[in-house]
């Protein structure tokens, strides 16, 4: 005799995949459990607290420009604190700033004095970038999908514009600086940067899946890791060191090697970053943006240290501080020809960069995310399949785009899939 199931879905990770996939199907009033190996939703997305100090785990921001964002989450009850619509960039003799004119006019006149603004190199990568402004259906095709450097070698563009704001600026975003990834999904991330500015809830990214979870009249079961999953005829059982739950259908909602190591799926690529947190005296600068490192040289980019961007925290985001204190996020690369950067190389790349001493800056804690972000290499695939078997799918931002936007957008298409799939099964003996 078949054992009835114990719910209809198990989601397995509370990740925003996770999360987004089990909303919806609650919604529709499918019976679903989700539980989290860890002691709280979230997945990648993280805030760790230290004397009044909010840290996210490996820096983020949130663009409520993603389709996704809009339609799924209220922004407005995140109390989002928005960047400035530009970025600073450290010359070798000052830093400047580089802004958008539409949002941020009041910097208009320090944008031109920057030295980065060249007409002709302005024009090439305006038609490199112009894909972006129209249907995102354009860059999704993956047809004649180059990499992001053979892209912008393809226009010309060899000047300060593209070596020293463009170039470490994607760096940051695609946790890459060799210019491997897709220049479609370059192109897509560039068009949210345009329609909308960025920001930091005012508690923390962890507000976001935390807001999604509570969406949900079943609780999510956290501290509950899942070991292996074997199906049977029409039932999944999931087993861990708690015991064995059984469902109609099992969604994977992991990272991207759990994901892998449960369903047998091939481990993607990922890549990896190191945050550094610090806290100071005075601000280094009350810019509320990104700093980049654009000290370039026609003869090759130097290297001056690990560091692909940064920013003062509190000037962006104040409730990331206790009142009258300063903090600074700063990110690197990690791992491949990288390696792991010490504190003390973190450290001095950050003196060149503001132009400030920093030995009575204090280290609060750093955040080393081997699995930050996968890898999107060209051509851009943005949609893989989410069933595996019978009773077995998976989502998360792997086998979307790798944002916040494909983590959504991914849990989302797999409920749908479902809800199609219970609905097809409907009658009074839905179970084997």
């Amino acid at each position: 005799m078949t054992r009835e199931p114990d719910c209809e879905v198990l989601v397995v990770g509370a990740g925003l995949a996770g999360l987004q996939c089990a909303g919806t199907l609650e919604r529709a009033g499918l019976d679903v459990q989700l539980v989290e190996a860890a002691d709280g939703v979230g997945g990648r997305v993280a805030t760790e607290t230290v004397d009044g100090f909010l840290m996210d785990r490996g820096f983020q921001l949130l663009n409520p420009a993603y389709p996704a964002v809009r339609r799924w989450v209220d922004v407005d009850a995140l109390g989002l604190q928005q960047f400035a619509a530009g970025v600073g960039v450290r010359r070798e003799d000052r830093l400047v700033v580089l802004a958008d004119p539409r949002r941020e006019p009041s910097r208009l006149v320090a944008t031109l004095r920057s030295g980065l603004v060249r007409p002709a190199e302005v024009a090439r990568l305006v038609r490199w970038l112009a894909p972006a402004l129209g249907p995102p259906s354009w860059l999704t095709s993956g047809s004649g999908d180059l990499s992001l450097r053979e892209s912008l070698d393809a226009t010309g563009a060899d000047g300060s514009l593209r070596h020293a704001v463009l170039d470490p600026f994607l760096a940051g975003v695609l946790l890459e600086d060799e210019g491997s990834s897709s220049a479609g999904f370059a192109r897509l991330l560039l068009r949210s940067f345009l329609l909308g500015s960025p920001g930091l809830p005012r508690e923390g990214m962890q507000a976001l899946p935390r807001q999604l979870a509570d969406q949900l009249s079943r609780p999510v079961r956290t501290g509950m890791r899942v070991d292996r999953i074997d199906q049977g005829e029409g039932v999944a059982t999931v087993h861990g060191e708690y015991g064995n739950l059984t469902a109609r259908y099992v969604v994977v909602a992991t990272g991207p090697a759990a994901a892998a190591g449960l369903t047998g799926i091939p481990r993607p690529e990922v890549k990896g970053v190191v945050t550094h947190w610090f806290t100071m005296p005075q601000a280094p600068t009350d810019l509320p943006m990104l700093v980049l490192d654009g000290r370039w040289r026609r003869t090759g980019r130097v290297a001056h240290g690990p560091v692909i961007n940064t920013a003062v925290i509190s000037a962006a985001a104040p409730s990331y501080v206790p009142p009258g204190r300063h903090l600074v996020q700063a990110s690197s690369l990690l791992g491949g020809r990288h390696g792991i950067p010490s504190d003390a190389e973190v450290l001095a790349h950050l003196r060149g960069i503001y132009g400030v001493p920093v030995s009575d800056w204090e280290l609060l804690t750093r955040h080393d995310v081997p699995e930050a972000l996968p890898a999107q290499p060209p051509p851009l695939v943005v949609r893989k399949p989410v069933q595996l078997s019978e009773s077995v799918l998976v989502c998360g931002d792997h086998r979307d785009t790798a944002s916040l936007q494909g983590a959504l957008v991914s849990g989302q298409r797999t409920a749908q899939w479902l809800i199609e799939a219970v609905g097809r099964e409907a009658g009074p003996h839905r179970w084997p």
